[in-house]
């Protein structure tokens, strides 16, 4: 099964994408900060991580940061609701597989992911 490991400080984001996705058939881990999300990707070990760029404590951008230091491959994509130039360079820069505005059409959110998992090689049926 493949997994999904969603990072958002809101909390109904983060109900909304666990639900779609474990209809989808996916596994799906949720957070709602930046130091939990490094735990689980240890723990969980997300096939995709699907991460909001602007939280409390350790944002996106710090835990992609982190992430990119001993895991540079693992997919990850980024959403955001404030769309700052800075923050999607550094994203891009750090190997992001696809930048997400909020709010965002929940058919084009399933296919990005689509799009990300098939390049890592795994396909989804859904």
């Amino acid at each position: 099964m493949i997994k999904l490991l969603i990072v958002d400080d809101q909390k109904g984001i983060r109900r909304l994408l666990q639900e779609v996705f474990s209809e989808s058939g996916y596994d799906i881990e949720t957070c709602a900060n930046g130091l939990r999300a490094l735990e689980l990707i240890t723990e969980f070990d997300p096939d995709l991580v699907i991460m909001d760029i602007k939280m409390p404590g350790l944002s996106g951008i710090d835990v992609l940061r982190r992430l990119r230091a001993t895991d540079p491959k693992r997919p990850v994509m980024m959403m955001t609701a404030y769309g700052e130039q800075h923050y999607v360079d550094e994203a891009q820069s750090l190997g992001v597989v696809n930048f997400i505005n909020k709010p965002f059409d929940i058919d084009e959110l399933k296919a990005y992911v689509g799009e990300a998992l098939f390049d890592k090689d795994i396909w989804v049926g859904s």
